[in-house]
């Protein structure tokens, strides 16, 4: 996973700064054709490139944004970039009959292409895959905690989005296939750990205080 943290801080909602109570993930993707990370964020900060259209998401009166996007950087080499701090809620998910994802799911944008590119797929679905295990292992969650968009409206936390089964089944991919590969990530990663004994260097993102 290729992490870069790049906060949105001229959105209102990380000027809102509420503090999210983390239970889940919520995995969305974008609705539109455009796989570049400068679409979406902004400023241009290692290798995201520079919005030439000025209608990223990093400015006031936008009324959603998410804790990262996944896509692609000016050299179209895919990496992950943070736009808010994991424990800040975020306006993702709207909502359902049973309330918000918004207060409780740390939530990212997977940028889509045409839906067609395979080989973009499985870069964007990897990192994905790799986010959400590193989430995991960072707030304690497992991979039955984490849910598409479409899957929080059927469960009434979320709004009548389709993201993203209308675009992992043209892959053969599916929410199952995806946490069942978290799942087999973080085993990995707990047995490498197990075996490692000496001791790592992490940096760890910044909490909310």
């Amino acid at each position: 996973m290729n992490l870069i943290r790049n906060y949105l801080t001229r959105n209102d909602c990380y000027k809102a700064g509420k503090p999210l109570n983390i239970k889940g993930i919520m995995v969305h993707s974008t609705g539109a054709n455009n796989p570049n990370l400068r679409r979406y964020v902004q400023p241009d900060k290692d290798g995201i490139g520079v919005n030439q259209n000025a209608n990223d998401w990093n400015r006031p009166g936008v009324a959603v944004c998410v804790h990262a996007f996944i896509g692609k950087l000016e050299n179209s080499s895919i990496a992950t970039v943070q736009t808010l701090p994991w424990n800040m809620r975020a306006w993702h998910a709207g909502s359902g009959r049973w309330g918000s994802a918004n207060n409780s799911y740390i939530s990212f944008e997977i940028c889509e292409d045409g839906l067609t590119d395979y080989t973009y797929f499985q870069k964007v679905y990897r990192e994905a895959v790799e986010l959400c295990a590193y989430l995991c292992k960072e707030y304690g969650l497992t991979e039955q905690n984490i849910i598409c968009h479409s899957e929080g409206y059927k469960q009434g936390v979320a709004s009548n989005h389709g993201d993203v089964m209308h675009w992992f089944p043209k892959h053969g991919k599916s929410m199952d296939t995806f946490r069942a590969e978290v799942k087999a990530l973080l085993a990995t990663d707990t047995k490498e750990d197990a075996e490692d004994t000496s001791e790592p260097v992490v940096t760890y993102p910044e909490k909310l205080t």
